[in-house]
């Protein structure tokens, strides 16, 4: 049992740790309801979670999840991990699920004060240079976790769409630079397009110096899916100079009933951007979805970018339909 001072005062309402395997199918059945609520189109099943779980990183689950049960009933939950942004700058990640009828009787505060505070043990023996704080994502429908958020000291600090190209029977074409040329990707590709995305991404707010393990994941992600690929390649020095990777999730599409792709790991060599490498890129893309029976595609644009992607974008046909905040509090 987890003690919280100030915790609401609600008949049968306790709070506790993750005990395992069994409070699978609970949490997944209060994160599929809770992010129907908050019109996040997610279905999780215990199988899902479990699976999660098994590749947490820098997040003990029997010591950094909190439970909140009410008659027995798990309603709610919390989990929080940290991780490395920079070399000087440490995140305290949380995120937080509850069912709708259980929000604003201050359950939801009472477990971010809890996750706070064991932040705060943890980050007690972390270097003490480091900067330090805490975030959460929080979507445009979560109007109460952003006051409650900015209520106990949370700032927004960034802002990114979700994006949407509505009609693939639409898409504009535009022509690849000269000098350059698409090539079907194979096996003995993937390494320079893996150095290609990183070294495209630097820029990238957010980025952290990937690993070895990092390529391993990509290499067996289901997201994996290179006959989807649009990459450009100089035809003066052969090397990679543009990518777009895209890809399918078949899943996500039957449980939602559509079909939809994902525009997504878009990067152009600096000496090729502004060059109208992207927008061939991207177009070629919707084509390919197009032509693997999707209708339409998505993707998460940083409306704080000063290359100006959202500009971009908008000239492919994607519209914006949804804003996520990125919150911060100074630990």
């Amino acid at each position: 049992m987890i003690k919280i001072n100030n915790a609401p005062v609600i008949s049968g309402l306790t709070f506790r740790h993750f005990r395992g395997e069994s409070d699978y199918a609970q949490m997944a059945a209060v994160l599929t309801a809770s992010q129907r609520a908050d019109q996040i189109e997610r279905r999780v099943s215990a199988e899902d979670l479990a699976n999660a779980m098994r590749h947490l990183t820098n997040c003990d689950p029997y010591s950094e999840i909190i439970i909140a049960e009410v008659t027995g009933e798990v309603v709610g939950y919390t989990r929080g991990w940290w991780e490395d942004e920079a070399a000087t700058v440490r995140l305290y990640k949380h995120n937080g699920f509850l069912v709708p009828e259980w929000r604003r009787k201050g359950i939801g505060r009472a477990m971010l004060i809890w996750m706070e505070n064991r932040f705060h043990e943890i980050a007690a023996s972390n270097p003490p240079e480091t900067a330090k704080f805490l975030q959460v994502n929080v979507t445009q429908f979560q109007a109460g976790t952003a006051i409650m958020l900015e209520r106990s000291g949370y700032q927004p600090i960034r802002h990114f769409y979700e994006m949407m190209q509505p009609d693939l029977n639409v898409v504009f074409e535009f022509p690849l630079p000269d000098g350059l040329e698409i090539r079907p990707v194979t096996p003995d590709h993937y390494c320079a397009i893996w150095k290609s995305a990183i070294e495209t991404s630097q820029e990238e707010w957010g980025y952290k110096e990937p690993t070895d393990d990092d390529y391993q994941e990509w290499l067996t992600s289901p997201h994996f899916q290179p006959h989807l690929w649009q990459v450009a390649w100089d035809i003066a020095t052969n090397q990679v100079v543009g990518h777009v990777l895209t890809f399918i999730d078949e899943n996500e599409n039957k449980q939602f009933n559509r079909k939809r792709g994902y525009t997504e790991g878009i990067g152009v060599d600096q000496s090729w951007r502004r060059r109208g490498l992207a927008r061939a890129l991207i177009s070629r893309s919707l084509q390919a979805q197009k032509a693997a029976g999707m209708t339409e595609s998505a993707l998460v644009a940083d409306s704080d970018s000063t290359s100006g992607v959202t500009r971009l974008y908008e000239s492919c046909g994607f519209k914006i339909v949804k804003c996520d905040t990125i919150y911060r509090k100074a630990l």
